[in-house]
């Protein structure tokens, strides 16, 4: 699974509704709502869980995924070293991480791509992925655009 920066993850694009997404990969294993309300899908097969948000009409927004299929840039990223991860990554131009600390886990946010990858003892564990915001304060919904 090609994990498109700033775009979405293999065919699903950020802006998507829910009915897109559904023709694409079928219903969902679980279906609910956060505590925002908006709109999470969760798809077991695919190690993925998508967020569709309520105050931008359902789109959606953002993605958590975990599957070991995960490539980004021509390299897969789950359950290999961070450093090993990062080095790959630099060398594409993508530099720039904000390291944070929870228990046992770290996240490497890089705010340029709005990714994130979630690491457990030095391993990626997750990948996030948001929409990304533009110059106006807005998503820069990339479905449907050509």
């Amino acid at each position: 699974m090609k994990i498109n920066p700033k775009h979405g993850i293999d065919k699903v694009i950020f802006g998507m509704k829910q009915n897109d997404v559904t023709t694409l990969y079928g219903k969902p294993d679980r279906n609910y709502k956060d505590e925002d309300d908006n709109v999470i899908f969760a798809y077991n097969k695919l190690k993925m869980r998508l967020t569709f948000y309520v105050e931008e009409d359902f789109k959606l927004g953002y993605i958590v995924a975990s599957s070991p299929e995960l490539e980004l840039l021509g390299h897969r990223i789950i359950n290999r070293k961070i450093s090993e991860v990062k080095k790959e990554v630099a060398a594409k131009g993508i530099t720039k991480f904000t390291q944070e600390e929870f228990d046992t886990f770290e996240n490497y946010f890089n705010e340029e791509n709005w990714i994130i990858f979630q690491t457990e003892f030095d391993e990626v564990v997750k990948f996030e992925i948001g929409a990304i915001i533009n110059q106006k304060d807005e998503f820069d919904w990339k479905f449907g655009k050509k």
